[in-house]
């Protein structure tokens, strides 16, 4: 992974900022994060600290969070005996992946108490743990590992902690260069990135392989043995200076094979996409942030994803049962003609008769007709059977109409949901879960929920264009109903993709240049099910002309004297916008 030892020891240096600083309030916006405000000394920070298995870190952070009605145990014991108090220490344990912070606090009584919090950045194993050093006894952890999960170490309320396995290699930092040479000279591929993570610690395969990779550039590829440990040595020996004297240079971009990366240090193996940052901290949360929101969401969503997508299919085939009943009921005048010919033939047909084959007298050219029938019913019982086939669908004819059209907008509205989620932040979520709460799809969860006021509003994403004008995106129905038919003017513009789900779009502003119109047709564009495509057609209006009818569905609308405007999405202009969330 690209967290490893030297970023880790990277990040530590950059929260030395916090030593000294009050810790304000915590957070636990999932079941793997907390996020600490900070005051005083590098206040007016937030810490994010993660063991998400997939995304662990630990950065200041400037994204927000959704953070539940209800706090959780470990927050709420973090609350207990951190929030309030002062930040003593934050220390990495040798080059590993683990990270103490001492906080200092008055407990009940009025005595000082110290606290750790110790997070362990180990991929699937990563955890935060809360201990009392005197003692050295857990208080609680994020993730609970039972005796029956690892007889090693349990974290658990009441045991004693103990440190992950010692891996028994090597300190970068620290080791000579006889001892370098030593270990290059036993293995059989010294030009392998893979013992260079074999014997020292902290090092990722991927700072290992930077260090064969300049080794590589300084001289060639030398295929004598001695010059290649030579310039092994002198790559690493120049990295850990760097590392020792806690120079850094953070960047990311993809390697040779197109995968993204990121480290503390300038990488050579960045071929394409630099990018260069202030801070690891900025680094960092641009490398993780969109990736570890989308895990979350996804983790968030996929109960209503897979309701949504139950619900589409029941209604996908509900429409090809009513499309079949409507080539049925098509039927129905040939069913009222075969009654009248069986009526003026009652005197060719008998009793048992399977079908009959009579003349036509409504066929111009008087051609004849082979009509089933049934051999237990009387000729005219036959009859009157064709004319309540004829009466059922003629009647149906209407009702199945009608439920063809509630289907196809049942369909449309349960794919804009599917779309909705698909670009769904955690701030989105509930809206959309309340949403269909509201509809009747989904039943109240028994919780005692506050009510909302009429005047509370729903999350809204607000653009800036190039031309310093708001612009207004719903990223689900309830933000496109209060966007459109609560905070717009009538004089405001506003964007939709042309018969496509997406987002409802509107320009704050009476006047504004070309510029902010392609911008909020990019916004429509991409924020719709066309987000992939070219050539998007966008109607654009003013609000005085957008209306929804009575009845209709969260999100739908009518409109009248648009324009279309043609566009094609670009993820990085839509990026490189201004955007907050209010």
């Amino acid at each position: 992974m690209a967290l490893d030892g030297i970023v880790t020891r990277a990040i530590v240096h950059e929260l030395q900022l916090c030593i000294g600083a009050r810790i304000n309030k915590i957070h636990q916006p999932s079941e793997s994060d907390i996020v600490i405000s900070l005051r005083g000394q590098g206040g007016g920070r937030r810490l994010l600290l993660s063991a998400n298995p997939t995304y662990p870190r630990v950065h200041f952070t400037e994204a927000s969070f959704l953070n539940p009605q209800e706090a959780p145990m470990f927050c709420m014991l973090l609350r207990k005996h951190c929030e309030g108090g002062v930040i003593e220490s934050i220390r990495q344990v040798g080059l590993e992946r683990i990270i103490h912070m001492d906080i200092r606090q008055r407990d009940e009584l009025g005595d000082l108490s110290l606290k750790r919090i110790v997070i362990e950045l180990m991929g699937r194993h990563s955890n935060i743990i809360l201990l009392d050093p005197a003692t050295g006894t857990q208080l609680d952890g994020i993730h609970h590992v039972t005796p029956a999960i690892s007889s090693y170490r349990v974290v658990m309320p009441g045991f004693t902690y103990t440190e992950p396995p010692q891996q028994h290699k090597q300190h970068p930092l620290e080791v000579s260069k006889d001892e370098f040479m030593a270990l290059s000279r036993a293995v059989l591929e010294p030009s392998s990135a893979g013992w260079l993570v074999d014997s020292f610690s902290g090092l990722s395969p991927l700072i290992a392989q930077e260090i064969v990779n300049r080794a590589a550039d300084s001289e060639g590829d030398a295929l004598d043995f001695e010059p290649l440990g030579t310039r092994l040595w002198k790559a690493f020996a120049e990295l850990m200076e760097q590392i020792r004297c806690q120079d850094y240079h953070p960047s990311s971009g993809l390697n040779a094979k197109g995968k993204a990366i990121f480290s503390a240090v300038q990488l050579t193996l960045i071929q394409e996409g630099l990018h260069t940052y202030e801070s690891i901290s900025e680094c960092m949360e641009a490398y993780y942030g969109d990736k570890a929101e989308r895990d979350t969401v996804k983790q968030r969503v996929s109960d209503l994803l897979r309701f949504l997508q139950n619900e589409r299919s029941k209604n996908i085939k509900k429409l090809d049962n009513l499309e079949k009943d409507l080539e049925e009921a098509g039927d129905a005048e040939r069913y009222r003609i075969w009654g009248e010919i069986l009526l003026a033939s009652l005197h060719q047909i008998q009793k048992g008769d399977k079908e009959a084959l009579l003349i036509n007298y409504y066929d111009e050219n008087q051609g004849t007709e082979r009509i089933s029938l049934d051999p237990l019913l009387t000729p005219s019982e036959n009859a009157q059977r064709y004319f309540k086939k004829y009466n059922k669908f003629k009647n149906s004819l209407a009702v199945i109409g009608e439920q063809l059209d509630k289907t196809r907008e049942e369909i449309t509205y349960l794919e804009g949901l599917l779309l909705q989620l698909g670009d769904a932040s955690m701030n989105d979520i509930e809206e959309i879960r309340e949403e269909l709460t509201q509809q009747g799809y989904l039943r109240d969860r028994g919780r005692k929920v506050k009510k909302k006021k009429k005047n509370d509003r729903p999350t809204l994403h607000v653009f800036t264009s190039s031309e310093g004008i708001e612009i207004y995106v719903g990223k689900n129905n309830l933000q496109n109903e209060y966007v459109t038919n609560r905070l717009a003017k009538p004089n405001d513009t506003w964007l939709h993709t042309k018969d496509i789900p997406g987002s409802h779009v509107v320009i704050r502003a009476a006047e504004f240049g070309d510029a902010t119109l392609e911008e909020a047709a990019q916004l429509a564009a991409y924020f719709s099910q066309a987000k992939e495509s070219s050539s998007v057609p966008v109607d654009c209006t003013l609000i005085r002309h957008v209306r929804k009818p009575s009845g209709a569905k969260p999100g739908f609308v009518i409109y009248d004297h648009q324009r279309t405007l043609i566009v094609t999405p670009e993820e990085k202009r839509i990026k490189s916008l201004p955007n907050i969330i209010k």
